[in-house]
């Protein structure tokens, strides 16, 4: 009575339900595939026979008849004659090779990256990438199991943990300075593609893109680093009060009322005056020359006068 209570399937195939799924695994509980059944295995997809846990024969995109031809691997595994002709029991597994567009990735915390210029820095990075499932027998082997449905979402935290992993030695041996890489983003992300797809391909995947989006600071770390920038971008302060000056003058000049505009364009030029007596150079003290015979120095303003004179003819000061 049991072989009469199994049912017997003539056409395998899977049309995936939505996006998302790496791996599904075909309905077989009391259930047998008739020998020459139909496998339909779709443009994007594997199929993956599986005999009580060891993997046996992989089908790409195409339509086959389940025959000991076409099933080599399972033949052997079961001991099966060639002109096996009965139905059997097998596990079989589906596999999507779609591209896995607009995976996100970011640090949750900011991660320590060596910095030749300021010695070590902590920075936040995200960006997106994309991948595919490329060999079916290791995904099955690490990843996926006997699970009947593994998603996207099942394996998003374990790639994301991977990437984080590596960006410190990543961004740390790029000899690219802190403050250049956000000019450098393309090649930053050519780094971490290079770096990543050893630890993909050992999951059975392929990593397509990978791109840097965006790298800052944190919050406390970017002010001190405005601060900085701003000191360094003041430099020298008499020039950058004379472009000050410069700014101004136009509003001075916009004010109504000759004279409003003309007591603040006086008072731009003095200020403008004093800022360029005050960047020139001490002038050494001239030293008087000393009065010739017959003439002295006022005890007031220091000018030369005759000897005789009673009175200073520069400041009328009394020599008495």
């Amino acid at each position: 009575m049991s072989f009469f209570s199994k049912q017997f399937i003539d056409v395998i195939h899977w049309t995936e339900a939505g996006d998302g799924t790496l791996a599904y695994r075909y309905p077989m509980e009391d259930m047998e595939i008739q020998n020459g059944g139909q496998l339909t295995v779709r443009d994007s997809q594997l199929a993956v026979f599986v005999n009580q846990g060891q993997i046996a024969d992989v089908f790409r995109p195409g339509l086959y008849t389940l025959t000991t031809n076409t099933l080599p691997l399972l033949t052997n595994l079961m001991n099966w004659d060639k002109a096996f002709k009965s139905p059997f029991k097998s596990d079989v597994y589906f596999y999507s090779t779609r591209l896995q567009n607009d995976q996100k990735w970011g640090t949750a915390t900011p991660i320590t990256i060596r910095d030749k210029e300021f010695g070590a820095v902590r920075a936040r990075a995200y960006g997106i990438y994309s991948y595919r499932l490329a060999d079916a027998r290791v995904f099955y082997q690490k990843v996926s199991g006997t699970t009947p449905v593994y998603r996207v979402a099942d394996l998003e935290g374990q790639l994301r943990n991977t990437i984080v992993g590596r960006m410190t030695d990543t961004f740390g041996g790029s000899s690219i300075d802190f403050l250049d890489m956000a000019g450098n983003q393309m090649r930053l992300g050519a780094l971490m593609m290079d770096s990543l797809r050893p630890v993909f391909m050992d999951l059975g995947l392929q990593l397509e893109t990978f791109t840097v989006e965006s790298i800052s600071l944190p919050e406390e770390l970017q002010k001190m680093l405005d601060q900085r920038i701003g000191m360094n971008m003041l430099g020298d302060m008499g020039r950058y009060t004379q472009f000050q000056m410069a700014q101004s003058m136009p509003i001075a000049a916009a004010n109504e009322g000759a004279g409003g505009m003309g007591m603040s364009l006086g008072a731009g030029l003095a200020m403008g005056q004093q800022m360029v007596n005050a960047m020139r150079p001490a002038a050494a003290p001239v030293e008087s020359a000393p009065p010739a015979s017959g003439s002295k120095f006022c005890i007031h303003c220091g000018k030369g006068m005759p000897r005789v004179a009673k009175f200073c003819s520069e400041c009328g000061a009394s020599q008495t």
